[in-house]
């Protein structure tokens, strides 16, 4: 049965502003009112200058706050963000459309090599959450990378099989086909959610299919969409569905009435992301950040397993002093001011710990 491609536009609204809903040539990722066109942002304002962003839908309502609050303190300076996911936001960035791609996903081995200039910063830590549609179910459901490996591989396919069933004794499964929803575009999501299943399944999910762009196996009404609020919306109109949706998208899938996962960690703990369980496996990890921010935070022995720095991807090197001092102060009071709790609970993100502050602030400094 051939895969169903749905094309939603939707609104990022869990910043303190309202953003609107935009539908390019793309297919339906999220902006704020002052998004520019990845093909050609502005690089000055009338009064200043402008720093462009493109990419992760995920990181897009943390960045849209910060775009707010720092152009009310930096008036001459005007902040322009769209979420295009985050395979666009690194391309966009490697080929100099934008000042900053946000993104998921740290620079692969093969982006370093081909785009030498380019610095993956981390800016705050996110997670990813795994949703379904299932009425009736009130306890949040148990699932591991092999299952969901299972899932997005055609070999689970109904929603009380026994796989299913194991994780989640005693609780009544109905017989509905599970719909499994992934991303259309180039996401950092799907780098998440794939690392996952092949980490804690490497057999299930093989290390080839991890990425931001992956071949999905054909499985009979697989539906893909596009940013993070596209996977909220299609997972809300489908009975059955599963999807892997940002930690910034909590309240829109509240709201929709969609469960939340418990998963597994690599000690066989199910856990859900909240600040604790997020800031437990960081613990994990954090002290093994390496001087280049590139960092998987996945499957960690101890709290929620699906973890992740959110970056900046930019060009070390800029066309002038002007535009590399715009991005440096912009990103310095991210990774500052802007991982207070002023700006990160509303997203349910964590802010950075010391020392990976430090990685962050060292590489923002070798902008020029």
């Amino acid at each position: 049965m051939a895969k169903t491609i749905r094309w939603v536009c939707t609104a990022a609204a869990m910043v303190p502003l309202t953003l609107l809903a935009a539908c390019g040539s793309s297919g339906g990722s999220s902006s704020s009112t002052s998004s520019p066109s990845a093909s050609a942002p502005a690089k000055s304002s009338a009064n200043g200058s402008t720093v462009s962003e493109t990419g992760s839908t995920l990181l897009l309502p943390l960045v849209s706050a910060w775009q707010v609050a720092y152009g009310t303190l930096n008036p001459k300076v005007l902040i322009t963000t769209s979420g295009t996911g985050s395979g666009t936001g690194i391309a966009d960035a490697a080929a100099g459309t934008v000042d900053i791609g946000g993104s998921d996903a740290y620079l692969s081995p093969a982006d370093v090599s081909q785009y030498p200039g380019l610095e993956n910063i981390p800016l705050a830590v996110a997670a990813m959450m795994i949703n379904y549609n299932l009425p009736g179910i009130k306890t949040p459901l148990k699932f591991n990378g092999t299952v969901l490996a299972g899932i997005y591989s055609g070999k689970i396919t109904k929603w009380n099989a026994s796989q299913i069933k194991a994780l989640n004794p005693g609780v009544s499964l109905p017989s509905t086909t599970i719909v499994p929803l992934h991303r259309a575009d180039s996401s950092g999501s799907t780098f998440l959610t794939t690392s996952y299943m092949n980490a804690q399944d490497p057999s299930g999910w093989s290390a080839s299919n991890v990425g931001t762009t992956v071949s999905w196996p054909s499985v009979p009404g697989a539906t893909a969409e596009t940013g993070s609020g596209g996977m909220v919306k299609g997972c809300a109109a489908i009975k059955g569905c599963i999807a892997y949706i940002g930690v910034s998208y909590l309240s829109q899938t509240t709201s929709d009435g969609l469960g939340e996962a418990s998963l597994a960690n690599k000690s066989g703990q199910y856990t859900q992301p909240t600040s604790s369980t997020i800031s437990d496996a960081l613990a994990t990890f954090s002290s093994k950040t390496p001087a280049s921010g590139a960092q998987s935070l996945i499957n960690g022995t101890a709290g929620y397993p699906i973890i992740n720095y959110e970056y900046a991807i930019v060009k070390a090197s800029q066309p002038s002093t002007a535009q590399a001092d715009a991005i440096k102060k912009f990103l310095m009071w991210g990774v500052t001011t802007g991982n207070g709790t002023k700006y990160l609970t509303p997203v349910n993100f964590e802010p950075l710990p010391s020392n990976v502050l430090a990685i962050a602030k060292n590489l923002i400094n070798k902008i020029s």
